[in-house]
């Protein structure tokens, strides 16, 4: 007796099989995205704010600005 599966066109354990990956795929994807949610959460600066930091800092040395300007903006840009 064969059992055909009618959606996939062969025998009824190839449907199974492909619904084992896709729930293997779904689930390293939604470990990814929780992975990748919890770095967001860590709350690490940003290149960003790395960048405007190092600005400061390169302005503070050129003497451009004095160093309680320099506090102040770190603050503002630590926020």
């Amino acid at each position: 007796m064969c059992m055909y599966h009618r959606w996939w066109g062969t025998f009824w354990p190839t449907g199974w099989i492909v619904f084992g990956v896709g729930v293997v795929l779904l689930i390293v994807f939604l470990v990814l995205l929780a992975v990748s949610l919890f770095r967001w959460a860590e709350g690490k600066p940003s290149r960003s704010k790395r960048e405007a930091l190092e600005i400061l800092k390169e302005r503070l040395a050129r003497g451009e600005i004095t160093e309680e300007e320099y506090e102040r903006l770190k603050r503002k840009i630590e926020e």
